[in-house]
């Protein structure tokens, strides 16, 4: 099992999104994939992959992780994702420019045919996905953790140490906090200590690597330059640098345009001689997908499937704090009933930001063997 963190010294720049769809990328590739949700004062992957509801497991040993989807094939897909349309989003620095509406293809850098990454198959043969998360054991979602280093330090550990993946885990994804102070440090200690031939779990599989994940404006990346410092001082190979947040993809054409500035992560990337492996716009149809559990729609293919009612639908529902039917109460963890029916997985294969994704995993697993 290799084991990535996912870091950044900068809060908000969607360190949890590029976690989960680079989880759900490697289990669209075939792998059987873990995410170690370690942001304990804001712990958000369960309701991005909206198993809110879930209860860990005691077993003997140790605890069992929550299982979003087992292994599975999924069905044709009932119409591809988009193609974006934007020479500026995921080209080098070296490249002209362009125009948000000039129609070119994906870059080398995010066109997953190029890196290797096939297009969506009809039907898909998937790994399974599993994730531990502190939220699994806090009474409600605005419950807050209040606690000093040394207890986040044994919390960490604890997890490190005491679940039990699945033995068949490819891959274990460490969703962390910003910054670089006591989940880090906790991390980089014990992931990169001798490892132990007679103990099983996560805590000795050596630490394969971090991605770095920044946002375009300077004030980002002057933050972000910091965890790649980090990572030098404690001796964390650095896997790449992914610019999220370049470029708003368009719901009806899926043209994208750079809302936030454009190649600040790949200026530092450049800087510290690392790989920068894309860039990733925004996408509202990705946060619907998320919070309502709706299939991305673009355009026609959104109007083929209900046209303005599905969309208004949509509107109506997302007037509840997070999709749920009536607006239920934040404290009753309600489990949200998805718009459309099926796995989260088999959804997000719809989302434009997939083949971005898919590529980014490719070039990972292949680095990570």
């Amino acid at each position: 099992m290799s084991l990535g963190n996912v870091l950044s010294g900068k809060g908000g720049v969607g360190k949890s999104s590029i976690t989960t769809q680079l989880a759900l990328s490697l289990c669209l590739a075939g792998h059987s994939v873990g995410i170690l949700d370690v942001d304990l004062t804001g712990p958000s992957i369960p309701r991005l992959l909206g198993v809110e509801g879930a209860k860990i497991t005691q077993a003997p040993g140790g605890w069992l992780p929550v299982e979003v989807h087992p292994s599975q094939i999924l069905p044709p897909l009932p119409y591809p994702p988009p193609k974006l349309e934007s020479g500026s989003v995921g080209t080098s620095s070296t490249e002209s420019n362009g125009n948000a509406s000039n129609g070119a293809s994906l870059p080398e850098t995010q066109n997953p045919e190029r890196n290797g990454a096939p297009h969506p198959p009809r039907q898909a043969t998937i790994g399974s996905l599993h994730i531990m998360s502190l939220g699994f054991l806090l009474p409600s979602r605005s419950s807050a953790v209040v606690w000093r280093g040394p207890k986040k330090t044994a919390m960490v550990r604890q997890f490190l140490t005491d679940v039990l993946w699945p033995p068949n885990t490819d891959y274990l994804l460490i969703d962390t906090p910003p910054g670089t102070s006591d989940e880090h440090i906790s991390l980089a200690e014990t992931l990169l200590s001798p490892p132990n031939n007679h103990n099983n779990s996560s805590s000795h599989r050596q630490l394969a690597g971090a991605l770095i994940v920044t946002t375009p404006q300077a004030v980002s990346v002057s933050d972000v330059r910091k965890e790649l410092n980090f990572c030098r001082k404690v001796g964390v190979d650095v896997l790449g640098v992914v610019e999220n947040l370049a470029g708003y993809v368009c719901e009806c054409c899926g043209v994208s345009t750079n809302v936030f500035g454009r190649g600040g992560g790949e200026v530092m990337s450049q800087e510290f001689e690392v790989p920068f492996l894309g860039r990733v716009p925004v996408d509202a149809q990705w946060g619907a997908l998320v919070e309502e559990g709706r299939r991305p729609r673009y355009g026609g293919a959104e109007k083929s499937a209900g046209g303005d009612e599905e969309s208004g639908g949509g509107d109506k529902n997302r007037n509840g704090a997070d999709g749920m039917e009536n607006g239920a109460k934040d404290e009753n963890r309600a489990i949200r009933k998805p718009i459309d029916p099926g796995p989260l997985v088999d959804k997000y294969r719809s989302c434009s930001l997939h083949p971005i994704f898919a590529g980014i995993a490719n070039e990972l697993a292949q680095k990570l063997g």
